[in-house]
């Protein structure tokens, strides 16, 4: 099974980011990668979340496929960096909410 590309900018789904972001795990990927700094890249078992590595992949799968982060590849290992800026232009102050809503 092939990944879906990830959707442009112009593409991005409020239905299917409200949806990727109803999940607890997914919600904290997101809100950790905006406390970094612009652009940072982390690897995903740094967010150490508390489910099975396939668990884990699903989700940072869902979070790619409603064009919330990037995938960036390390050989063996896989890293997420937040689109923020196509975030901020398709759905303003969306991220800021979801920040004040913790």
């Amino acid at each position: 099974m092939t990944d879906k590309p990830l959707p442009k900018r112009e593409e991005l789904e409020l239905g299917k980011v409200l949806s990727a972001l109803s999940d607890e795990n997914r919600r904290r990927v997101v809100l950790t990668l905006l406390q970094e700094p612009i652009g940072t890249e982390r690897t995903c078992v740094s967010f150490e979340l508390p489910v099975t590595k396939a668990t884990s992949t699903f989700h940072f799968r869902v979070l790619r496929e409603a064009g919330l982060t990037y995938d960036l590849s390390y050989g063996n290992r896989k890293g997420v960096s937040l689109r923020r800026d196509d975030i901020e232009a398709r759905f303003p102050g969306l991220l800021a909410a979801l920040a004040g809503a913790r």
